[in-house]
């Protein structure tokens, strides 16, 4: 995590249409941050310091359980929230967010909280994030890992990958098949058949997209990314 200019948080509030939200007697206190590619924005079981507001780029978000088993729970894009459940309640944070591209997130600390408790714009926009963020994280919890290991996987896939970018490594397929909720095995086995079907290429440690159509159209819709928040 580094800082940035901070000239350009007023270019991104602009761009979101966050100028009502965020007071000019209360923006001394954001600080644009980036984050490289799997550097961590929140870590699970961690005491919160920051708000995070998405600006831009793509973030993972999963939960480790007491076994080190983890689950992936979803990616996003912005306008996103992070961290504001847990600096609000006092509570330790819940799930781990990671970065998958280089990220932008304007953020401030948690003891500058109370200067917006009074700011009914800032109140507004916070519970109208929150509410959706338990509508889509109890949607994803509930149905996800209904869907068939084939779905997972794709959607996995295009979620960490672009057109100018479709590879994958293959030394983590472990961690790759504990985050979509299978088994190694079982994953290998999707994987042959979508290699077979020409979706896919296995070459030299990686997983290459051969067709990103067919991808999606094995996917049907994307259950890890919620389609309703795109950047812009």
């Amino acid at each position: 995590m580094k800082e940035m200019d901070a000239h350009q948080i007023e270019n991104y509030l602009a761009q979101y249409a966050l100028d009502p939200v965020f007071p000019n007697a209360l923006r001394q206190h954001l600080v644009l941050y980036r984050f490289e590619p799997d550097e961590a924005l929140c870590k699970q079981g961690e005491v919160p310091e920051h708000i995070f507001f998405l600006m831009h780029g793509k973030v993972k978000v999963y939960t480790t359980s007491t076994e080190g088993n983890t689950l992936l729970l979803g990616f996003t894009t912005p306008l996103d929230v992070l961290g504001e459940i847990e600096c609000l309640s006092g509570k330790n944070i819940l799930n781990t967010v990671t970065a998958v591209t280089t990220v932008d997130a304007i953020g401030f600390h948690k003891r500058w909280l109370p200067l917006y408790r009074e700011e009914v714009p800032f109140l507004q926009f916070m519970l109208k994030m929150i509410s959706e963020k338990f509508y889509s994280k109890s949607e994803a919890l509930s149905f996800n890992l209904l869907y068939p290991v084939e779905i997972r996987l794709a959607s996995y896939l295009l979620s960490v990958t672009t057109p100018l970018d479709a590879k994958v490594s293959t030394a983590n397929l472990k961690d790759m098949a504990n985050l979509i909720g299978t088994s190694y095995r079982h994953l290998n086995r999707v994987i042959l058949n979508f290699c077979r079907l020409q979706l896919l290429e296995r070459s030299r440690g990686k997983l290459v997209i051969k067709d990103r159509p067919g991808l999606e159209a094995a996917a049907g819709r994307n259950i890890y990314e919620n389609g309703d928040r795109r950047e812009t």
